[in-house]
């Protein structure tokens, strides 16, 4: 299937492993959030139970170091795409309003990302992520 939109999910190259998947966790629940459009519809197994939606298209998942992750987040920007983002001062926080009270204190042009999620147009999205590598 064609999709006319594209996801990805970056992440700091130098995080250690449970902060890369919780960072990714975060980012793909805010694409979900500000895309309810990207939603597949609900799972329902052999007995009729009914599981949660999930994102209906692929996400795929980049790595980088702060250089590339400022481009990416400058470029998402630029191009309007919807974005979802994560800082490392909300590593020291416990809860969802603590994280955006960090994030108001960041430099409006340059936070200090840890992560980025970007969701858009494909080549909007793709000039967006050029020169960065798949997560590995």
């Amino acid at each position: 299937m064609e999709f006319d939109t594209k996801l990805a999910i970056i992440v700091l190259d130098d995080l250690a492993v449970w902060q890369k998947l919780n960072v990714t966790a975060f980012l793909a629940t805010g694409i979900a959030g500000a895309a309810p459009d990207a939603m597949g519809e609900p799972y329902i197994d052999a007995a009729g139970r009914t599981y949660a939606r999930l994102l209906g298209q692929p996400m795929m998942v980049y790595q980088t170091d702060s250089a590339g992750l400022l481009r990416a987040f400058r470029q998402g920007l630029e191009r309007e795409l919807t974005r979802a983002v994560y800082v490392r001062a909300m590593f020291s926080t416990g809860h969802d309003q603590a994280n955006r009270e960090v994030f108001l204190k960041e430099l409006a042009d340059a936070p200090d990302l840890v992560g980025l999620a970007v969701r858009g147009p494909k080549k909007s999205v793709d000039k967006a992520i050029k020169g960065l590598s798949l997560h590995g």
